[in-house]
């Protein structure tokens, strides 16, 4: 490298999601060089911010401009990613990105629907990669999620996964797994599945959010079909609708029914549990309803 040429760069895309950003900021906090992309191309306190759309190709060139490694959050509520994923990944490849860090899913195994099909393909296309599979978020319980405004609006959750236990995760857990996947010498070259310390029910979750923030908190059991069809009536496509009331079935049926060490393995601290969170992000407001998170 020429003397005075900017150090490689780590390209973090969805930088201003839930994960994203709190990849972008540890990375930063690090001394790292990060380009944060995402559609408005908003740059945080030490990054380069830079314009990124999933459906536009000509973002795709100048955001791997000096990158080196990247962080891959999928476009969000697509079914079939990776007919835009694949693509940009040849690309980033071509252009001399060596690493790659994907965001997936613990229901979704290589090889599986939606990313699935990404994660197949990353040994592939990066010589030092891995595949992040985050349980659910504990952050879908704030901000602007559909549970977080239900809960809200109503005092409810509203799911269809009966008495299913999820191993639900804090999303500063698997940004500090995904820096340390991003950064550490040895790549992990596998996929991780990242748990929080304990499962809970979505009855135990609202039990939990409504001593945190002070107000009753309801856990209501709807069938597949029933959820399936409220996911689609508020706008989203339908086969995104049926896989995500899929999903809560397959809770239903035990299918996150597990903790993993991955937290304490990768990062030397334990994960953070659930009421830990509730006390952090959804505090009483002035007003007694749950705050509105991050």
């Amino acid at each position: 490298m020429h003397p005075d040429a900017a150090p490689a760069a780590t390209l973090v895309i969805g930088a201003t999601g839930t994960t994203g950003s709190r990849v972008a900021a540890r990375l930063s906090a690090s001394g790292h060089r990060v380009r944060a992309a995402s559609r408005t191309a908003r740059a945080a306190l030490g990054t380069e911010g830079v314009r990124f759309d999933w459906e536009d190709s000509t973002s795709h060139g100048p955001a791997l401009n000096g990158v080196e490694r990247v962080y891959l959050v999928p476009p969000v509520g697509h079914p079939e990613p990776a007919g835009l994923m694949l693509p940009f990944l040849e690309r980033a490849r071509d252009a001399g990105v060596g690493r790659a860090v994907l965001l997936s899913s613990s229901a979704i195994p290589m090889g599986g629907p939606a990313t699935g099909v990404v994660h197949q393909a990353l040994p592939d296309l990066f010589g030092a990669w891995a595949v992040l599979r985050p349980s659910w978020f504990m952050q879908n319980f704030a901000g602007a999620h559909p549970h977080a405004l239900s809960i809200r609006e109503a005092g409810v959750i509203r799911t269809a996964t009966g008495g299913g236990r999820v191993g639900f995760v804090d999303a500063e857990d698997i940004a500090a797994v995904a820096v340390h996947a991003l950064t550490d010498e040895q790549a992990p070259d596998t996929d991780l599945v990242i748990t929080g310390p304990r499962t809970l029910s979505y009855d135990k979750v609202a039990e939990a959010v409504g001593r945190g923030t002070g107000r009753p908190v309801v856990h209501e059991r709807l069938g597949y079909e029933a959820m399936r069809d409220r996911l689609a009536a508020s706008g989203m496509p339908a086969r995104f609708a049926e896989l995500l009331a899929g999903l809560d079935r397959a809770i239903a049926d035990g299918a996150e029914d597990r903790v993993t060490d991955t937290v304490l393995r990768v990062t030397g601290r334990p994960p953070g549990d659930f009421d830990a969170f509730v006390a952090r992000e959804l505090r009483p407001s002035a007003g007694g309803a749950a705050g509105q998170g991050r």
